[in-house]
């Protein structure tokens, strides 16, 4: 087939049809995928012979030894069962696929693993007849190590002061972004278009939107791909928020709308704000803007985060991230924009864990829809213009601008908190050691500044 075209997988009734399409196709191998709390993809080898084990008993993991699924040294086995609707090629390797996975003990689904947490938030939505469905966006930096180990971009000529969608910048660096989106549309995510983002070596691949767990396994696997295929070129593909002080960070837009199987129903043409939304979606944005504190520590969850989310201004004269609790139209300064009939959520970056995310922005959606809120008057000015005395009478409040602080507010919103259930704990305990962590380490900054100013 051309390279490019976009292919549907094939779905199989019984394991039986899907072994003989593995086995007609050379594939010997069977990655039997699922995530920790940080949403890394972890994984085990599995000869598709043995297919039929996932699917029942599972793959088994010493959960200890894996980051946030509650389990002990001494307690039970985690069993990643698989799911036959995502059994894919993986096109990158040769001989290998992959099917996705989530965590079982003792024969239930296990509370603790984060596509299940989502999982539960989307039965909330599909006991009202309701699908939410999310596009997302990630941006990533394709890097090189230069002759002293410092980061660089992969292009050695990608030095512009603004580079956003320099053709030179996306015409150099073809080799990875075509195979990247030929493997993805070789397993049916449909790639519609690829960009130089805002940074020296920075790019976007944008796929279509689908229901938000497909989307989230979507997005796991463009990860993997990105990675391994930056490997075997000789780069690193980094999807850390914030890589360079002084450039703008890696986020993963979120973009969202609810339907119903026949239409959007976020979408009103007759909205006399004249953003194209329903009153469901204004409830709905309500939410996100009440629990926009705590959703900060689930959508920017590392110490690296906040160097993206700040106030002030980057080396290409914006950061192109949210700072301010806030909407607008087309607006690219607010934490959500609206692009007519859906949601921008501009606040996840590339360290979020996409299912835990979603669950989190479903039940802050979900109490605002329940408790009707009004998200207000939508803000259509540039809000890194503002001083802080505008921003305070116009009752704009200041996200999170560190993790210390977000998981603060992700601990106060019992709501948030009680829809993750007990991945809730185990997050903020991982993630208070990390601050705690960071908090103690002595940068390179703090020896320059402080080693002989005393």
């Amino acid at each position: 087939m051309p390279p490019g075209q976009l292919v549907q997988p094939p779905q199989f009734d019984n394991v039986e049809a899907a072994q003989a399409y593995l086995q007609a196709n050379d594939i010997g191998y069977v990655l039997a995928q699922f995530v920790d709390i940080h949403g890394v993809a972890k994984a085990k080898s599995v000869p598709v012979a043995h297919l039929q084990s996932i699917l029942s008993a599972g793959a088994g993991f010493a959960g200890f030894a894996i980051w946030g699924v509650g389990i002990e040294p001494h307690g039970p086995d985690f069993m990643a069962v698989g799911e036959l609707s995502t059994l894919t090629t993986v096109p990158w390797q040769p001989g290998l696929a992959r099917i996705v996975c989530e965590g079982h003990v003792d024969g239930k689904p296990w509370e603790y693993d984060s596509r299940v947490t989502l999982k539960k938030q989307v039965a909330r939505l599909s006991e009202r007849g309701w699908i939410l469905f999310t596009g997302l966006e990630p941006e990533f930096s394709l890097l090189r190590r230069g002759d002293d180990g410092s980061l660089l971009p992969a292009d050695p000529s990608d030095s512009l002061a603004k580079p956003c969608y320099d053709y030179k910048g996306l015409s150099r660096i073809r080799e990875f972004l075509e195979r990247l989106s030929n493997c993805m549309r070789a397993v049916g995510i449909d790639v519609y278009q690829i960009d130089h983002e805002d940074a020296n070596g920075q790019f976007e691949l944008n796929f279509t939107y689908a229901d938000c767990l497909k989307s989230a396994d979507h997005f796991v696997f463009f990860k993997m791909a990105a990675s391994e295929i930056a490997n075997e070129l000789g780069f690193i593909c980094s999807f850390m928020p914030k890589p360079f002080s002084n450039r703008p960070g890696n986020g993963m837009h979120m973009h969202l709308s609810i339907g119903d199987g026949k239409r959007n129903l976020f979408e009103d043409k007759a909205d006399p704000r004249g953003l194209d939304l329903s009153e469901m979606a204004y409830h709905f944005l309500g939410g996100l803007l009440a629990h926009a504190p705590a959703l900060t520590a689930l959508c920017a969850p590392s110490v690296n985060s906040y160097k993206r989310l700040v106030v002030g201004r980057s080396l290409t004269g914006a950061t192109w991230a949210p700072a301010y609790i806030s909407y607008g139209d087309n607006n690219r300064s607010s934490m959500i924009r609206i692009p007519k009939g859906r949601l921008e959520l501009r606040l996840p970056d590339g360290a979020a864990n996409p299912y835990l995310a979603t669950a989190a922005v479903i039940a802050a959606g979900l109490d605002g829809i329940e408790r009707k809120l009004d998200p207000g008057q939508p803000r259509n000015v540039n809000l890194y213009e503002w001083t802080e005395q505008q921003l305070a009478d116009a009752g704009i409040g200041l996200l999170p601008q560190n993790l210390g602080v977000a998981l603060d507010a992700l601990q106060a919103d019992t709501l948030i908190c009680d829809a993750l259930g007990p991945v809730a704990k185990e997050f903020l305990k991982l993630k208070r050691m990390e601050w705690v962590e960071y908090q103690r380490h002595v940068s390179e900054w703090e020896i320059k500044q402080y080693l002989e100013f005393y």
